[in-house]
């Protein structure tokens, strides 16, 4: 067996299911879940029609790995206009991918293993894909503090010449998960220096992207290479997906773009691995790269619950506006388990101890003493459940006292 393995360490809901064993919610409440990132919206029917469409021809001969050129192109037409790029090379330089999920983790194991002592480099906290995929790579993680101290930001000018020296794959997650802020132009330009200084490849994980707020979109990393005149997006590879973006998680369907020199021995490496879209799914991809009414309308249900659910919430409970995705992240007055498994008993909502999503390390984890809440169920359950942590907050005062 791969040694590599019991390195691994729980993921979030794994742990969160053994913090609650024994325990039960509030039988007079329906238990409202605020765990995973799951998109609950309708699915747009367009895209749903041309997968039912293409259902009959698309099973009956094996997908390419590469992807369809049509899919390809149409990704390509989407990032050209989403992310004001003068080009993007559908044949070099978009790969199809199903899920970023998987992604993450195998361009990970094609892009380690050059550099002696191997680093991937991390926000803390983080998605754990970055984590599991570099432990079984073989590279150690180096972790990059993300909490209130620098209001969620991370400070990439305090990293020192020796991290990057070993660096082979910096992950940025911009929108973040779990805070939704978001990377500056600024932190991209120092990033190119270095990736160019150190020979690193920058991985951004933008599968937030499309959920933002006041007609502000975040600035992807192809759009900041533009901008800092990178036009061949030399060591950068966006991963992007139809999950948050279009209501499809089940689709598994999302690509890489960006370095064309890393993307060749990346299709020679998923060759291998038979991870191919399937023929259906990519058709159906096309409707949905090529439809943006259905992400307005998403982005506006997703307006209307931070709003409702904040105007709730704000007045009892340090918690803000994401500057983009479907979280949020407030900072709690007493230990998140303790919060998480309180209010599971007393009010019949589940949240997420932010603890989970982060390492502790020098005596720190940045996701202590804070909760994920995502807002993906219908409007009036996110309403409900909202009302419900403000009566929590509101009775609790002497658990939150004896905790400070």
């Amino acid at each position: 067996m791969n040694p590599f393995i019991r390195s691994l360490h729980p993921y979030p809901f794994q742990k969160l299911a053994e913090l609650l064993e024994g325990l039960t919610p509030n039988p007079e409440k329906p238990l409202i879940r605020l765990t995973i990132g799951e998109p609950q919206h309708e699915s747009p029917q367009c895209v749903l029609d041309k997968l039912a469409d293409s259902l009959k021809s698309g099973v009956s001969k094996y997908p390419n790995t590469k992807g369809e050129l049509p899919l390809r192109k149409a990704i390509a037409e989407w990032a050209k206009k989403r992310f004001h790029l003068s080009a993007i090379d559908p044949e070099s330089q978009i790969l199809p991918v199903t899920g970023t999920r998987e992604a993450l983790f195998a361009i990970t194991q094609t892009l380690v293993g050059e550099k002696s002592n191997a680093l991937v480099v991390s926000p803390n906290p983080f998605y754990q894909i970055y984590e599991g995929a570099g432990i079984l790579a073989g590279a150690e993680l180096h972790y990059l503090p993300c909490g209130p101290e620098t209001n969620y930001q991370i400070n990439y000018q305090d990293i020192s010449d020796d991290v990057w020296q070993r660096c082979e794959v910096l992950f940025v997650c911009s929108p973040s998960n779990p805070s939704g802020s978001v990377t500056t132009l600024d932190d991209y330009a120092y990033l190119l220096e270095k990736a160019r200084t150190f020979d690193f490849t920058i991985v951004a994980d933008e599968c937030y992207s499309e959920i933002y707020f006041d007609n502000k979109p975040p600035l992807g990393l192809l759009e900041a290479c533009q901008q800092l005149g990178n036009t061949s997006y030399d060591h950068c590879l966006i991963f992007q997906s139809l999950s948050k973006r279009s209501n499809l998680p089940g689709l598994r369907s999302g690509f890489v773009a960006g370095d064309a020199n890393i993307l060749k021995p990346f299709l020679l490496y998923r060759t291998y691995q038979g991870c191919s879209m399937p023929i259906h799914h990519q058709e159906a991809s096309i409707v949905a790269w090529q439809d943006e009414e259905h992400v307005e309308k998403n982005r506006d249900i997703y307006t209307r619950k931070f709003t409702s659910v904040l105007e709730i919430l704000a007045p009892i409970m340090k918690v803000s506006k994401p500057e983009a995705g479907f979280y949020l992240w407030p900072e709690l007055e007493i230990d998140d388990e303790t919060f998480c498994t309180e209010l599971y008993q007393q009010e019949s909502v589940l949240v997420l101890p932010g603890s989970y999503l982060g390492r502790q390390i020098n005596g720190y984890n940045p996701g202590s003493k804070h909760i994920r809440m995502a807002l993906v169920a219908e409007e009036a359950q996110c309403v409900e459940a909202a009302q419900r942590i403000r009566h929590f907050i509101t009775n609790n005062q002497h658990l939150i006292t004896k905790h400070q």
